[in-house]
Parts: structure tokens; C-alpha cells; sequence
């Protein structure tokens, strides 16, 4: 009964939603209640699951998205991500650029947190999409997702990556060995079946995208200034790119830093995220002065309070209806599950594992805790089991991949940074997680065969 009333749950939300176009905090409270009553929470234990779920993900990222978006804001008043574009249209062209962001989310980004590689990249993915026809925003959109989740659970220093390497015993090099492999793969393929997908008519603007008017008053803002031509006479491409390149090499730093233990307080504090984002916004406000003015900058400033307000509400809420259900107990139930079979041939095994972990990210709403929880799951059975522990590392990376929807709190980033409606964030973000995460299965499955 618990597993059907978080489908209930989950499938409430979305018909609430999509179909009677209830606002998305109130349909994901609804259904964060009834979850709650009806896995047995109570009364009180739901309340108390909604409240910490949404102090927990303001706690974790709700400086980062705020410092992230007012980055975002500032910079498009210097016309930093209009020079961006021109570079990716020069470097890879128009119909290759989705393949260029999405290898360079795999690759090299996987130090930096998911929430901060979606805060920055997002204004890049938009401006590109303009020069690709009307499936633009949904092809850099798939791309940008894909991209950021593939390299965060296959490629070290990914933390869904070092998380599973870190429960299950196994080696950083040898998990990175293949998932450096199976990670960018996996984007690149994705990417491949979802522009097919895309040409066959799955993309329709009209009813797929939803632009906030927030964003509409700051792109807007933007093509004035590169009208006037103020931007690119007062900034080069590389002084524009400052605020978003510091904050993601002083990340970096730090992750490279712990991973190989030469890390001290000075490094770990300039490597926190958001002391990053901190110097990466104060260099966006000083280039917004000296660009477009004080008024500027003023009026670039406030319009990123405004989106950032909407995007940290929703963002909370999807939290809460996670706590909740990670309050029903769902996890324990698919560990007795995996427990029981925990005999069964090499493939059936790395399908268990893929499972178990795909149906802890569709009820949970977070990768990084499916990961953990089904890594935490699968570890102590490690001794029964007669597949290597790599192989079940990544079966279990890539079941987290799968289904990235409403009930995580990065859809609503995605949604509102992006500027989808919630029916084009399913057929973009919960597409290619799908498609990526059965895309990699078989890979994995023939790995577990021939090790």
C-alpha cells in the first residue's frame, strides 16, 4: 500500500498540474499532505516532514540560488552571455552546440554542485536556443539536463559519484575509469535520440515554454544594451565570463582539494559554494556598474530578487513532498525486497540494483539521495552478491538518473531558470533522465558480464 499511495501522490501532482493548472506550490502541498496521512505518517509527523523538507533545501541551496540568479541578472546587462553564444556558435555551430554543452557538463563539470551548474548555464542554454529554430530552447534544454545529471553520477568528483564510491567501498579510480566512459557516452547518445524525438514533432513552444516575466524584463533589458552597443564596447568576452568562471574553478579547487587530502580551512572556505557564488556575484555587480551604470545595475539587481523569490518557493516545496515521503519508510521496503533475491544471476542482480535505485529517485525527487540511500541499501549485501562492487556502483548511478521529475527540487529551478512550463519540463528534463538512464543500463549490464 505504501508504494501505491506515493504513486497517488506523485501522479495527483502531476495531473494537478498539467491538467487542472493548479500553481504547483499548492498541487505539491496537496499532495505532500495526502502522502503523509495516508503512508501513516500522522498528523503531526507530515506537518514536521513538510516544514524541516523545505528549511532543509533552503539550507543546502537557497544562498546558491539566490546569488546564482542575481549573478545571472547582473550578467546580462554586459552582454556576457550574447559574446558566450557567438563563441559557441563559432566554435561548434548552430546544430552542433547541444553536443558541446552537454560534453562539457559530463566532463568537466562535475565537481560543481548540480544546483550551481544549472543556475549558470541556464542564460547560456537560452541565448543559444534563439539561433535554432523553434526546437531550440528544448534541444539546449535536454542537453544542459542530461548533461549536468550524466556527469554527476558517473564521473568522480561527482558527489552521487564519490557517495556510492564511499558506501560501497569502491576505489575512485576505478569508478572513475568507467564512468568517464559511460557518463559522456550516455549524454552524447541522449542527446542524439532526443533531437530524433524533437524532429518527429515532440517539442511544440506554444504549450512547452512559459517565460517568466521576470526573465522576459531582464533578456529584455539585455537586447537593449546590446542594441546600443554598450556592453560590447566596455567588456571583452573573458572579463565577462569572470563571475561565472571564478566560482566554478574556486569549487573545483576545493573538490580536488578534499579528494586528494591536501585541504586546510582557508581552501575549504573559499571552495564553499556559496562563498564562491558570493565573490562570483560581487564581480558581477562591479561589472554591471561599470557597464550600464549604478541605475542599471540597481534595476538588474531587483529584477533577480524578483525571479529568485518565485524559484526558491517552488524549490522548497518540491522538498517538502520528498521529506515526506522519505518519512513512509519506502526505503527499508526496497531493501527487504533486494535483500530477498539477493541470490539471483549477474543480470537480474544489476537490475535489482538499477531498480532500487530508480524508485527511490522517482519518490524521493533528489539523484543525490537515491544514490546515497540505494548505495546504503545494496552495501551490506556486497558479501552475498557475486557481481563486482564497480558494476553495482554504476547499476545504482544509473537507476538514480532515472526520471528526474516533479517531485525534485531542481525541476523547478529548471522550469523557472529555463523558462518551460511544467509540461515542457517533463518532456525535457524527464525525458532525457529517462532516456539516459536506460541508455546506460545495458553498458553497465555488459560491463557486469565481462568483469
Amino acid at each position: 500500500m505504501l508504494v501505491l499511495h506515493t504513486v497517488i501522490a506523485i501522479v495527483a501532482v502531476v495531473l494537478l498540474i498539467i491538467k487542472f493548472k493548479i500553481d504547483p506550490v499548492i498541487s505539491l502541498v496537496i499532495g505532500s499532505l495526502y502522502l503523509g496521512l495516508a503512508g501513516g505518517v500522522g498528523f503531526p509527523g507530515t506537518v514536521e516532514a513538510i516544514t524541516k523538507g523545505f528549511g532543509s533545501i533552503m539550507t543546502s541551496v537557497g544562498l546558491l540560488i539566490g546569488f546564482g540568479v542575481l549573478i545571472g541578472a547582473l550578467l546580462h546587462t554586459t552582454g556576457a552571455f550574447t559574446k558566450m553564444v557567438r563563441a559557441l556558435l563559432k566554435l561548434f555551430g548552430p546544430t552542433r552546440i547541444p553536443y558541446g554543452l552537454t560534453l562539457a557538463l559530463a566532463t568537466i563539470f562535475p565537481s560543481i554542485y548540480v544546483d550551481v551548474q544549472v543556475v549558470l548555464a541556464a542564460p547560456v542554454a537560452r541565448q543559444a536556443a534563439k539561433h535554432m529554430g523553434p526546437n531550440g530552447l528544448g534541444r539546449m534544454a535536454g542537453a544542459l539536463g542530461i548533461g549536468i545529471f550524466a556527469g554527476y553520477v558517473f564521473v568522480v568528483p561527482g558527489l552521487s559519484a564519490i557517495s556510492i564510491c564511499g558506501l560501497m567501498g569502491i576505489p575512485l579510480g576505478k569508478y572513475l575509469m568507467f564512468g568517464i566512459v559511460i557518463g559522456p557516452l550516455t549524454a552524447f547518445l541522449t542527446v542524439l535520440v532526443f533531437g530524433l524525438m524533437l524532429r518527429a514533432g515532440w517539442w511544440n513552444p506554444a504549450k512547452d515554454e512559459e517565460e517568466s516575466e521576470a526573465l522576459l524584463e531582464s533578456e529584455a533589458r539585455a537586447a537593449e544594451l546590446e542594441a546600443s552597443g554598450q556592453a560590447e564596447r566596455t567588456q571583452s568576452l573573458w572579463l565577462s565570463m569572470l563571475p561565472i568562471m571564478v566560482p566554478l574553478l574556486l569549487i573545483a579547487f576545493g573538490a580536488f582539494a578534499e579528494l586528494f587530502s591536501f585541504t586546510n580551512q582557508f581552501i575549504d572556505f573559499i571552495g564553499n559554494a556559496n562563498v564562491a557564488l558570493f565573490i562570483g556575484l560581487l564581480l558581477a555587480y562591479f561589472l554591471s556598474r561599470a557597464t550600464v551604470g549604478e541605475e542599471g545595475a540597481a534595476e538588474a539587481f531587483s529584477d533577480g530578487l524578483h525571479t529568485s523569490g518565485e524559484i526558491l518557493l517552488v524549490t522548497g516545496i518540491g522538498g517538502s513532498l520528498g521529506a515526506v515521503i522519505k518519512a513512509t519508510g519506502l526505503a527499508k521496503l526496497l531493501g527487504d525486497m533486494f535483500d530477498a533475491d539477493s541470490g539471483a544471476p549477474v543480470i537480474l542482480i544489476i537490475l535489482l540494483a538499477w531498480f532500487v535505485a530508480a524508485v527511490l529517485h522517482l519518490a524521493i525527487g533528489s539523484v543525490s539521495v537515491a544514490a546515497i540511500t540505494g548505495a546504503g541499501i545494496i552495501a551490506p549485501l556486497l558479501g552475498s552478491i557475486d557481481v563486482n562492487p564497480v558494476v553495482l556502483g554504476l547499476a545504482i548511478a544509473s537507476g538514480a538518473l532515472f526520471a528526474l521529475h516533479v517531485n525534485s527540487n531542481f525541476f523547478w529551478m529548471f522550469k523557472s531558470l529555463l523558462g518551460l512550463s511544467t509540461q515542457g519540463s517533463l518532456k525535457s528534463m524527464t525525458t532525457v533522465t529517462t532516456i539516459g538512464s536506460l541508455i546506460s543500463l545495458p553498458m553497465v549490464i555488459a560491463l557486469g558480464l565481462a568483469m
